[in-house]
């Protein structure tokens, strides 16, 4: 057998396992939650409502970020913004559907750094965290910082 042939047949073992590996996920307890929460703030038009007035006040405030602080509306556009999300955030069914979309982050990102830190330490992970502790320029595990 070439190792051209064996490769194929390693990358397809590999692709396999990934498939199960991701029903595995699929049938886990916090899809299942984090699809019931979704589809009820789905279904729910007050909370639709709110995602509309959201996404408007996002676009006007993407229009004021063109120019920063300088724009005369930068800072109410922004206000705004917060304000609608802490609407949303009155919701239960937004709360509990934030907290199942974090904790099924947090699962992904979890397995994805034990596959990668299984290849090579130096791998990099991406994450959603807005403030990440690791990784160059941060003092992280490459020495930069």
């Amino acid at each position: 057998m070439s190792v051209i042939a064996k490769n194929t047949v390693d990358m397809a073992e590999v692709l396999t396992n990934a498939y199960e590996l991701g029903d595995m996920i699929n049938q886990s307890a916090a899809v299942s939650e984090y699809l019931c929460w979704k589809q009820r703030v789905e279904e729910d038009s007050e909370i639709q409502a709110w995602v509309k007035k959201l996404e408007a006040q996002k676009e006007l405030f993407r229009e004021t970020e063109r120019f920063g602080h300088f724009h005369p509306n930068y800072h109410e556009a922004k206000d705004k913004v917060a304000e609608v999300e802490r609407e949303l955030e009155q919701f239960e069914a937004v709360r509990k559907f934030k907290a199942a979309e974090n904790e099924l982050d947090d699962i992904l990102h979890q397995m994805s750094e034990m596959i990668a830190f299984a290849v090579s330490d130096s791998i990099k992970v991406p994450s959603n965290d807005p403030n990440p502790t690791g990784g160059c320029g941060s003092g992280g595990s490459c020495g930069c910082g």
